[in-house]
C-alpha cells in the first residue's frame, strides 16, 4: 500500500481558489483606483507582477527570461500581453471605477463567448447549436443585470453607466483576444510560467512606452506615492497576475477545461455579498438571478 496518495479534486480546488483571487483583486484594484486612478493602478500592478514573474521564472527555469522562445512564439505571446494586459485590463479597471467591481466582473463573463466566436472565425473550431444557445443564455443574464443599473428600481441609472458597460465589454474582448493569441503561442508544450512572463513583460513595456510618449509617465509614477494605494495594488498584483494566473494554469492541467472554466467564473457570485456589505450596494433578486443565469450559460458553453 503506497504511503502517499494523490489528493483528490486539486484541480477543482485550484479553480475555486482562482475565482477567489479574481474577486479579491477586483475589489483591491477598485479601492486603489478610487485613490490614484485606473491608469496608475494598471501600470503599478504590471510592474509588480513583472518583478514577481521574473523571480518565479528564475526559480523554475534558472533564467530571468525565456530568451530562446523563438520569434514566432515571442510575437504571439507578446501581442497577447499587449492586448490582454495593457489594453484589455486598462478598460476593465476603468469599468470597475464606473460600475463597481461586481458588475464589471460580470461583464467579463463575455470573455469566453468572445473566445468561442473568435476561435470559430479564425481557428476553424466548431460552434454548435447548443453552444450558441449557451451564449444567448449568458448574454441574457448579463443584459438583465446591466439593464437594472445599480439595483434601485426607483432611481435612474447614472450617466456613466453606458460608458462603463462599453469599457467592460471592451475589456472582455481584450481578454478573449489575448487568450486566443496565448493559445497560439503556447502550442508545442511551451512552459506556462515562461508564457505568462512574456505576456506580462510585453504588457508592461507597451503601457510604459505609451505613457512616456504621451508625457504622462511622470504624473502616473507620482500618484504611486500614495502608500495605502500601493499596498492595495501590491496585494491585488499578488492575487491576480501572479497567484491567480498560476492557479488557473494549474487548474486547467489537473481537471477538465469545462469544470475549471466554470468554477473560475464564479467571481461575480462571490462579489455579491462583498458589494452588499463593503460597498453598500442594493443587491436585488434580479441581480442575483441574472448573475447565476449568465454563469450557467458560461459554464454550459464549456461543458456542451
Amino acid at each position: 500500500m503506497p504511503l502517499w496518495r494523490p489528493v483528490p479534486y486539486l484541480g477543482e480546488s485550484a479553480s475555486l481558489a482562482t475565482a477567489v483571487c479574481w474577486a479579491s483583486n477586483s475589489v483591491l484594484f477598485t479601492l486603489a483606483g478610487h485613490r490614484i486612478g485606473s491608469r496608475a493602478v494598471n501600470t503599478l500592478r504590471l510592474w509588480l507582477a513583472l518583478g514577481a514573474m521574473v523571480a518565479l521564472h528564475f526559480a523554475f527555469a534558472g533564467t530571468p527570461f525565456p530568451f530562446r522562445a523563438g520569434a514566432t512564439r515571442l510575437g504571439a505571446l507578446g501581442l497577447s500581453g499587449l492586448i490582454g494586459f495593457a489594453v484589455g485590463d486598462a478598460l476593465l479597471f476603468e469599468s470597475m471605477l464606473l460600475l463597481g467591481a461586481r458588475v464589471a466582473m460580470l461583464l467579463m463573463t463575455l470573455a469566453p463567448i468572445f473566445s468561442a466566436v473568435l476561435a470559430w472565425l479564425f481557428l476553424g473550431q466548431t460552434l454548435s447549436l447548443p453552444k450558441v444557445a449557451a451564449i444567448l443564455v449568458t448574454l441574457g443574464g448579463i443584459a438583465w443585470v446591466v439593464a437594472e443599473g445599480h439595483g434601485d428600481p426607483g432611481q435612474a441609472r447614472p450617466r456613466h453607466w453606458g460608458p462603463g458597460v462599453l469599457l467592460g465589454v471592451g475589456g472582455a474582448l481584450g481578454q478573449a483576444i489575448g487568450l486566443i493569441l496565448s493559445d497560439v503561442g503556447m502550442r508545442g508544450g511551451f512552459s506556462l510560467v515562461s508564457a505568462n512572463l512574456i505576456r506580462v513583460a510585453a504588457g508592461t513595456a507597451a503601457l510604459s512606452a505609451w505613457l512616456l510618449l504621451r508625457g504622462q509617465l511622470g504624473t502616473t509614477l507620482g500618484r504611486m506615492k500614495d502608500g495605502r494605494a500601493f499596498l492595495l495594488v501590491a496585494a491585488g498584483a499578488a492575487t491576480g497576475p501572479v497567484a491567480g494566473v498560476v492557479l488557473s494554469l494549474y487548474a486547467i492541467t489537473h481537471t477538465s477545461m469545462g469544470v475549471a472554466a466554470t468554477l473560475m467564473s464564479l467571481s461575480p457570485v462571490l462579489l455579491l455579498p462583498v458589494a452588499a456589505i463593503w460597498f453598500q450596494e442594493k443587491i436585488t433578486w434580479r441581480a442575483v438571478a441574472g448573475t447565476l443565469l449568465s454563469l450557467l450559460g458560461a459554464g454550459a458553453l464549456f461543458l456542451l
